[in-house]
């Protein structure tokens, strides 16, 4: 076994370990944990291609397994948060399984970008990554203003939640890649204000503001896209 090829498929595996981790700590009723460990895999998520690029080792096989633990990280992962935030908030039987589009709009988001050649150098439809961090960093934004708990974790809001994002998953929508060509800012005018803007958040709430940041994206990419089609 070629022990260098294989280090990128280790890192992959810890990605998936996260995301398992992830959702045993949401079932053992610690929602708000579960975005801890979407930031872990993705971490890990962001090296395991890196190293790959690095050591010159890419493969199908490191393709295809990164993006069965992202089904799990940043699909499985959040639909089981949602489901268990909706089930304590309803007797409906019915309910929480309706937010279970998660897992199954995000696993096909996924195969689909692996065979979407346009998605190069912007996504099309929203991130995997982004829509899991959005998802599970809801609770902390509550937790931080309690006076939206009405607003975002009453069932029916959550059930839209999980409906609206997974359709932007595969909708036909450009976003912006933080992708840069060079350093200029006119050029990236748009990747800059989106770094800045979230670092500001994070300065300020932490983890409560990823879903403004995850906001401000879809925000300001339909400020480009309006421009460019001018």
């Amino acid at each position: 076994m070629n022990l260098k090829a294989q280090l990128p498929n280790f890192i992959t595996l810890l990605n998936l370990l996260s995301g398992v981790l992830g959702i045993i700590w949401v079932l053992d009723g610690q929602p708000l944990y579960g975005a801890y460990f979407v930031i872990l895999a993705a971490t890990f998520d962001f090296f395991d291609g890196f190293v790959a690029r690095l050591l010159k080792v890419q493969s199908d096989m490191g393709k295809e397994l990164d993006s069965l633990a992202d089904v799990v990280s940043f699909g499985v992962l959040p639909g089981i948060l949602l489901y268990s935030l909706t089930k304590t908030q309803t007797d409906s039987q019915i309910l929480p399984y309706l937010t279970l589009i998660v897992p199954l709009l995000s696993a096909y988001r996924l195969a689909k970008f692996n065979l979407d050649t346009r998605q190069s150098d912007r996504f099309i439809g929203l991130p995997t990554p982004a829509n899991a961090l959005l998802l599970t960093t809801v609770p902390h934004l509550v937790a931080h203003w309690p006076e939206l708990n009405p607003l975002l974790s009453s069932p029916i809001a959550l059930v839209l939640l999980s409906w609206i994002t997974s359709l932007l998953l595969v909708a036909e929508l450009p976003l912006i890649a933080l992708k840069f060509k060079n350093s200029s800012f006119a050029d990236n005018a748009y990747r800059y204000t989106l770094l800045f803007f979230g670092a500001f958040c994070f300065a300020w709430i932490q983890l409560a503001g990823i879903p403004l940041v995850i906001l401000a994206y879809l925000l300001l990419s339909g400020v480009e896209n309006l421009l460019h089609k001018k």
